[in-house]
């Protein structure tokens, strides 16, 4: 074997690389956010519109580059936030395990280490959130309320400001 070849086998192009995270990392990251989801709103209502739980499903599926596991890391988070929270069980498991499998497929397409990037996909993906959460309310229970195009492009951009420094810390989380 070459040299050429040697650094082709272990030179993997960024948007290629799966990242490992220590299983603790796993437990203890959705865990917080979802309690911050859960809790935090009750005492300091202005931060009721911040998705944790999103955001570190959108991160773990796109940094593992694993559609599957995307989809699994998606719907324990969203499950484990449908069981605290006073809403019916499985909306948000189903919406979650939605956004993990596209979050995971998105990343095998692009340099997902970018943080325009994260940027952009944080916000798509909280616009998503709400748009399928608003499809399955209407589709899957009967509710019958408004879809706020303005308020959730503007709650949007202020997740996607958040994600940023939240998936800077979690890089630092990485094996």
């Amino acid at each position: 074997m070459s040299d050429f070849d040697s650094r082709l086998l272990t030179d993997l192009p960024r948007r290629n690389r799966i990242f490992r995270f220590r299983p603790a990392v796993i437990i203890a990251v959705p865990l917080v956010a979802i309690l911050f989801q859960v809790y935090v709103p009750r005492f300091f209502q202005y931060l009721g519109f911040l998705e944790l739980p999103l955001l570190v499903t959108v991160y773990f599926s796109l940094m593992r580059r694993q559609p599957v596991s995307g989809v699994l890391f998606g719907a324990a988070i969203g499950l484990g936030q449908d069981s605290l929270s006073h809403q019916p069980l499985g909306m948000f498991g189903i919406v979650k395990t939605l956004v993990g499998y596209f979050a995971a497929s998105v990343s095998l397409r692009f340099d997902v280490d970018n943080p325009v990037i994260q940027f952009v996909l944080g916000f798509f993906f909280f616009f998503f959130h709400q748009f399928f959460y608003w499809v399955l309310a209407r589709a899957l229970l009967g509710q019958q309320f408004d879809f706020r195009v303005q308020q959730t492009l503007i709650l949007g951009l202020l997740n996607a400001i958040v994600a940023l420094p939240l998936f800077l810390l979690l890089d630092k989380m990485k094996e």
